[in-house]
């Protein structure tokens, strides 16, 4: 027992725990009735990180992505692109990047001098997200960029190939893909415990404010809430059963009097057709109060994820039969950051060249179904697609 210097017995091994392979690790100190408690974080010293560049710094960038890195291991932010130098030099001072490491979006091709520079995260508009990732491919630098991947196929097509011209990595931000309850329902529909998959239901709705911001101008955004948030819907969708849809039904409603839904549509519903046999039934919209939940009808059971899509607040419940009884489970995993986890995904396929969960790939057939599932109708027009 180490002596502590107070005259008072030291920490016991179960207390003060042990080096092994260079972390520090603590034998379980709770009951058997209870679950163990997590390892500490281990990361990685910061001159071994893997050093992300931010283009763009509104709200999701400040609000979401920086503070994110308080609890990333393999990652740590180095450079600031914006087109606000006062936002820009604030904003580094925060978070200790150097002043030489804030660049304009005109001069942001100097970052291929930026040896500390090995990601460029692009969090920018739609619209502009294929330059912006070809020049940040032209720079050297591998490319993580925020759902959806652009504003058309073409556009995504253009991108994957500067990105494989350049040899560097791509991968699509879709968050849901690495925050864990949505990680554990993919697992569990995917094992064939609980039978095949029949139906899902995917929504994913908020009410919009004001009709000054990008996300209402066609040739920023691309679209409405089908690309923005109802996107999460559809590639949820496909993750679960891992497997692409052979027919989709979509309609689209604006409402006439709102001047807002001049350009983008307000809401959409969609259906989906996979080979297995399951359907999924998917809406968003812009007009109708929050909610983001996913569930999954099984042929013997249910999944139910509340805030599935959410940034937080994820509630898990799993009905199955027990006995003459339903049973329904709560299923309660410890609270992970997703930014963080996504984050760190592309740091380590960095270090260890490989390719992303989330290629380019994957952003470009989602704008392959939402083209098709849209077909560029007016409003209230059914679309179908047979393949």
């Amino acid at each position: 027992m180490a002596a502590t210097g107070s005259g008072l017995p030291g920490p016991t091994p179960l207390d003060g725990g042990k080096v092994e392979g260079g972390t520090v690790t603590f034998p379980n100190w709770r009951g058997e009735a209870d679950r163990p408690s997590p390892p500490p974080p281990a990361p990685l010293p910061p001159g071994e990180r893997v050093g992300f560049a931010f283009v763009g710094l509104g709200r999701l960038t400040l609000e979401e992505l920086l503070p994110a890195f308080a609890e990333c291991k393999t990652a740590r932010p180095v450079a600031l692109v914006s087109g606000s130098p006062e936002k820009a030099k604030v904003v580094a001072a925060q978070h200790g990047i150097k002043e030489s490491s804030v660049y304009s979006y005109d001069d942001f091709d100097r970052i291929a001098d930026n040896p500390e520079v090995q990601v460029v995260y692009v969090v920018l508009p739609n619209g502009l997200h294929r330059d912006f990732v070809i020049r940040a491919a032209k720079a050297g630098k591998h490319v993580m960029c925020e759902k959806p991947m652009a504003n058309s196929s073409q556009e995504a097509r253009d991108m994957i190939a500067a990105c494989k011209q350049a040899g560097v990595r791509l991968m699509v931000a879709y968050r849901c893909q690495y925050e864990p309850y949505n990680r554990e329902v993919i697992q569990r529909v995917r094992s064939g415990d609980m039978g095949a998959a029949r139906i899902i239901e995917a929504t994913n709705t908020q009410v919009m404010g004001p009709g000054d911001q990008w996300r209402f101008r066609k040739a920023l955004a691309g679209g409405g809430a089908l690309p923005d948030i109802g996107l999460y819907c559809l590639n949820t969708a496909r993750a679960i059963t891992g497997e692409e849809p052979v027919e989709v039904f979509a309609r689209i409603f604006n409402p006439q009097a709102d001047d807002r839904y001049r350009e983008v549509e307000e809401t959409i519903a969609f259906m989906l057709r996979f080979p297995s046999g399951t359907m999924a039934n998917c809406s968003s919209s812009y007009g109708a109060h929050e909610s983001k939940d996913l569930r999954v009808r099984l042929e013997k059971g249910r999944i139910d994820l509340e805030n599935a899509f959410a940034y937080e607040g994820q509630q898990m419940r799993v009905a199955q039969r027990g006995g003459k009884a339903e049973v329904i489970d709560t299923v309660r995993m410890p609270q992970q950051n997703q930014f963080s986890l996504e984050i760190d995904h592309m740091a380590a396929c960095v270090k260890e060249n490989r390719v992303p969960r989330t290629p380019g790939e994957e952003g470009l057939q989602d704008h392959h179904l939402m083209r098709r599932s849209t077909g560029q109708p007016k409003p209230g027009r059914l679309s179908r697609l047979h393949r």
